[in-house]
């Protein structure tokens, strides 16, 4: 590219506010998430050196079993919300409010089915049953991140960015606090929870010093109905998202040791660091999908999706090809010579990249299509093969064997499920095109 092409391209920029705004937008998301990932990575490895490979193991298994049932907490709105605010800007007071409530209920079932279920499950283990009591209370401080939908809605997430970096560095500091007074690793959960609570206070804060007023928030039933009506097959989405996500850590907890989630946790650690850049993408594009696909202007909404897909296949192969070769170097430089098996878990691992960043940038398709049972539906094959594989490949390969079945259940959830539905064929196709 020569220089009147780049002076042409910044001038485009410049003359283009919906663009400039997109684009600062994603960098607000970007810092938000690179900072998390650096400093979460190193007081993460931190955290994993003082616990050692078992703790370490014990812990993830925990945050792991809280995750699978916190998607529930959510109940599948935020993309709903979003795109609900976006063409009801007037509502907005009413929209948040009964999202909020819906949310609080969300956590508190949450809550409810993650320890009941563990402690079936495991009713002698009473360090594990105190751990997710204590992980899945966040379940219910999310439902702050209410306040975040609505800076999405407008494309403006510095200030939730800092209300909730604040929070986390916070919680980070209290970590390391917490290594240097040796304590254990029920102070560590603590420490988890309190990052949300911190963080919820913080987006009040936010929106409060923004002119806005959580006073002004109202319940509707009957919005809460139509939302919930829409939202059951992403709530269920949700929960199968997690499923193939997390499953293989509670699927190495139950058939082999804590110590094979510990070296799993610590290599997915590094590649699912990575997870934010399709997010931070798409939630600054996704309101712009939405009103293309709301003008009618079908060339430009598809325009636009292709070029997210494509951006984001370039990325993600980009991330693959040096972490598979760094992987083993790089887990001794991290995390020492006791989690070296980790190092090949890694190098298979990484490449559930492609498909998670593919998976990420059709998820507003699909909220504008209205096929939100179809997404369901993908993730639902995503989540039984997942299970399946495991349940093949963990006791001959145990973490190897979990990194394949995940990266195959993403590739079948994300990609390969959209080609067997005729609605869906046509993003498979778009799929195709951005990766070639």
């Amino acid at each position: 590219m020569n220089y009147k092409n780049i002076v042409e391209k910044l001038k485009h920029l410049k003359n283009n506010p919906e663009l400039l705004k997109i684009v600062g937008n994603t960098g607000w998301l970007f810092f938000d998430r690179i900072l998390r990932m650096g400093m979460g990575l190193l007081i993460g490895v931190w955290v994993a050196r003082y616990l050692g490979v078992e703790q370490f193991g014990i812990f993830n298994y925990a945050l792991a079993f809280v995750i699978l049932f916190i998607s529930i907490s959510t109940l599948g709105l935020p993309s709903l919300v979003v795109r609900t605010i976006t063409e009801n800007p007037e509502d907005k007071d009413t929209i948040l409010g009964t999202t909020f409530w819906l949310q609080i209920g969300g956590g508190i079932a949450s809550l409810i089915i993650s320890v009941l279920t563990i402690f079936l499950l495991k009713p002698d283990d009473y360090l594990t049953i105190y751990l997710v009591a204590i992980l899945g209370s966040m379940g219910i401080f999310r439902a702050f991140e209410t306040i975040d939908l609505w800076f999405q809605s407008q494309v403006r997430s510095k200030y939730t960015v800092l209300a909730k970096n604040t929070a986390f560095i916070i919680a980070g500091i209290l970590k390391i606090i917490l290594i240097y007074l040796n304590a254990s690793l029920i102070a560590f959960a603590w420490a988890t929870l309190a990052e949300f609570i911190i963080a919820g206070i913080g987006l009040i804060i936010v929106y409060e010093s923004q002119g806005y007023s959580l006073k002004l928030w109202r319940w509707s039933l009957s919005l809460a109905k139509k939302l919930l009506k829409e939202s059951w097959p992403l709530i269920l989405s949700g929960l199968t998202v997690m499923i193939y996500m997390k499953m293989d850590q509670i699927m190495l907890g139950f058939m082999i040791d804590a110590n094979a989630v510990g070296l799993y946790s610590s290599a997915t650690k590094i590649s699912e660091a990575w997870y934010f850049i399709p997010t931070a993408i798409v939630s600054s594009v996704s309101p712009s999908i939405y009103q293309a696909k709301k003008d009618g202007d079908e060339a430009l909404y598809y325009e636009k999706i292709t070029k997210v897909l494509k951006f984001l296949n370039i990325v993600a192969i980009s991330i693959s090809i040096p972490m598979t070769i760094l992987s083993k170097p790089l887990i001794l430089l991290l995390f020492g010579q006791e989690f070296s098996p980790a190092g090949t878990i890694l190098a298979i691992h990484i490449w559930t990249s492609v498909f998670v960043f593919m998976g990420q940038g059709t998820f507003p398709w699909f909220i504008a299509e209205g096929l939100n049972d179809l997404s369901f539906r993908r993730t639902f094959l995503g989540a039984i093969s997942n299970v399946i594989l495991n349940l093949l490949l963990i006791p001959l390969y145990a973490g190897i064997g979990a990194a394949i079945a995940t990266i195959i259940s993403q590739a079948i959830a994300s990609f390969l499920s959209n080609a067997t539905h005729p609605k869906t064929r046509k993003i498979f196709k778009v799929q195709l095109r951005s990766m070639f």
